[in-house]
């Protein structure tokens, strides 16, 4: 059995990042496995690093358990859409907090620990750009950025991704198509 453990990254609530995740998170289920489900706009706590990586931040009462599950997960997954070309403030703010903790004394050292090491993890992300554009033109940054420069740094792996392109133009049929595949991805997680 898995521990699961979804983020949604999306700022606002009842987005079709958070129905994939609700998906994702049946499929899991349905397969045997344990989720925790985490929607970042239903918290509350400040995405701002305001001393940089110079002090420990306290992270607020809705961050801690959040922070304990992603250390005790096997498999993380994270889901935002790309604005701007990357993932929102708002998932990114959370990435650095939630992590800031256990990396200032070490990264104070020279040092990085591997606070993610043995767990798989998988990005799913969704956009208004075709997913080929987003792959090839752009070359995928922000998948590159959270896999290569946090996930994998940190030792998560294998990082796997998922991208749901052209939100707007897909219509109702083929949001339904995406809410079963992320269920199938849901329930094939290990």
């Amino acid at each position: 059995m898995e521990h699961i453990v979804i983020v949604v990254g999306h700022p606002r609530q009842n987005t079709l990042c958070e129905a994939l995740a609700q998906a994702y998170a049946r499929g899991a289920r349905s397969a045997g496995h344990e989720v925790q489900l985490f929607v970042l706009s239903r918290l509350s706590f400040d995405p701002i690093l305001h001393s940089g990586f110079e002090t420990i931040q306290p992270l607020e009462p809705d961050l801690a358990p959040v922070r304990e599950a992603l250390l005790q997960a096997t498999c993380i997954v994270f889901l935002f859409p790309l604005w701007l070309g990357d993932m929102p403030a708002l998932m990114k703010g959370f990435l650095e907090r939630i992590l800031q903790p256990d990396l200032v004394v070490p990264a104070q050292m020279g040092q990085f620990p591997k606070l993610l090491k043995g767990k798989r993890a998988r990005v799913i992300v969704t956009m208004g750009m075709p997913g080929l554009v987003f792959r090839f033109w752009f070359r995928a940054h922000a998948l590159k950025l959270l896999r290569r420069n946090i996930l994998e740094f940190l030792g998560a792996g294998p990082v796997r991704a998922t991208v749901f392109g052209n939100v707007m133009g897909i219509g109702e049929q083929g949001r339904e198509r995406w809410l079963k595949k992320a269920e199938a991805l849901g329930q094939n997680t290990a």
